[in-house]
């Protein structure tokens, strides 16, 4: 039950019975991609098994083979990328679509190619801050330039760049870190990496940088107690590896077994994943009595999922710490508020960079037509199906947009007994 291309909505109908079965989630995008490009500067042949395959991540598979890497792909979930250790310069610009983790991780690794590179997306791309990052790379010495602080992004590859120290403002996104620590150990000496301000938007997305970089046969050591690294210019050596399942996209999951007391069973457990958005599972067990405040910077992807449950909660619930949602694929913030609001005015209100939704048991059962706008963000989409668990008339528009993460999501809905009208 794909969604077929450029549908212009789908239609939830409400369960009536606790939504039972078992869901293969696709593989960590945030594994998958740091993986491709650790492969692709590797020198030997990798072979990444458990991947997510989705719009994302053949952005970064075909940026990576028109820089010379070459990248198959023998079934659904698998990459067998080879690699020289050195990147060449594309024949043109790199298109990457609204892929954040592609377009940053691609700026760094930019540097190490032979020539000028341009990185270019969408309109919605074109709106997502880059210059933090690309101010890292000056002080690196990489000339590198994006006029409007966001993509298109240029880059003078010299083939490399000669390591040193630098101080990353990281409050908007962790991925201009790792962009620059995955790079750094690619440099001509080492690189160290300390962050500019103690805030920094989920945290433990580095945590998986690092693990992933040390996958690959780098070194790197936290320097004291401070949020600072020293990478060694090892280069990086062909590995396999398996990647595990995505946590953003479990989130969806437990919350529909929540929201309807049902048992999906998603082949591990939730202590067992390694990525940050997997802290949501303690927030969506204690529904229908989430707590009052939640502080969601470490968990950002998860905050459309807990924002839509909180909708059914018994209490009102706040999210805090939230600022970096609206320089996402859309502004989650407002889209979140609207689409609240469109499913019962007066659900939700924006206060600052905050987000309260009142919470309201007895939307559960009653017929609330309205058409909700994902703004082309798979999170959204994804997020207000969850509405339509328990809520009749609510419409997704443009449910093709999960493609970016999650190709499958409807086809998982639908394997768990969810009726879904497209063309709605």
């Amino acid at each position: 039950m794909t969604a077929p291309a450029r549908i212009d909505g789908v239609r939830i109908t409400p369960v009536m019975a606790p939504l039972k079965g078992r869901v293969r989630l696709p593989g960590s995008k945030s594994i998958t991609n740091r993986a491709l490009l650790l492969a692709g500067l590797a020198r030997g042949t990798s072979r990444l098994t458990g991947a997510l395959k989705s719009d994302d991540t053949a952005h970064m598979a075909t940026a990576l083979r028109r820089m010379g890497v070459t990248v198959d792909e023998p079934d659904e979930t698998s990459f067998v990328v080879t690699g020289s250790g050195r990147l060449a310069a594309p024949d043109g610009p790199l298109f990457l679509g609204n892929a954040g983790t592609a377009t940053r991780f691609l700026t760094a690794a930019a540097a190490l190619a032979d020539g000028t590179v341009v990185l270019d997306g969408d309109a919605h791309m074109r709106r997502r801050p880059i210059a933090p990052l690309v101010e890292a790379l000056g002080r690196l010495g990489i000339e590198a330039s994006a006029p409007t602080g966001c993509p298109p992004v240029t880059v003078a590859g010299k083939g490399g760049f000669q390591g040193g120290r630098v101080m990353i403002d990281a409050r908007l996104s962790s991925q201009y870190v790792s962009a620059v620590l995955m790079a750094g150990a690619c440099a001509g000496s080492p690189v160290e990496v300390e962050l500019a301000h103690a805030e920094i938007g989920a945290a433990g997305y580095i945590d998986l940088t690092l693990a992933a970089m040390r996958r690959f046969g780098a070194r790197v050591e936290q320097l004291g107690n401070r949020p600072a690294w020293r990478i060694a210019p090892t280069g990086y050596a062909a590995a396999d590896l398996f990647i595990e399942p995505d946590a953003s996209a479990a989130t969806y999951l437990w919350a529909a077994e929540a929201l309807t007391g049902g048992s999906i069973d998603l082949g591990l457990p939730p202590g067992a994943f390694s990525q940050p958005d997997a802290r949501a599972w303690a927030l969506i067990e204690a529904f229908p009595r989430m707590p009052a405040v939640i502080e969601g910077s470490q968990m950002q992807d998860a905050i459309p999922t807990l924002a839509v449950l909180a909708a059914y909660n018994e209490t009102p619930v706040r999210f805090i710490g939230v600022t970096g949602l609206r320089v996402k694929e859309c502004d989650r913030i407002a889209a979140l508020n609207l689409g609240l609001n469109a499913i019962r005015p007066g659900l939700s209100h924006e206060e600052g960079d905050e987000l309260v939704v009142e919470g309201d048991p007895a939307l559960a059962g009653q017929t609330r037509p309205c058409r909700i706008d994902t703004f082309a963000d798979h999170r959204i989409a994804m997020s207000f199906a969850l509405a339509g668990l328990k809520t009749a008339g609510i419409v997704i528009q443009d449910p093709d947009c999960v493609a970016k993460t999650y190709p499958a999501y409807w086809d998982a809905l639908a394997s768990l007994g969810v009726e879904l009208t497209f063309g709605a």
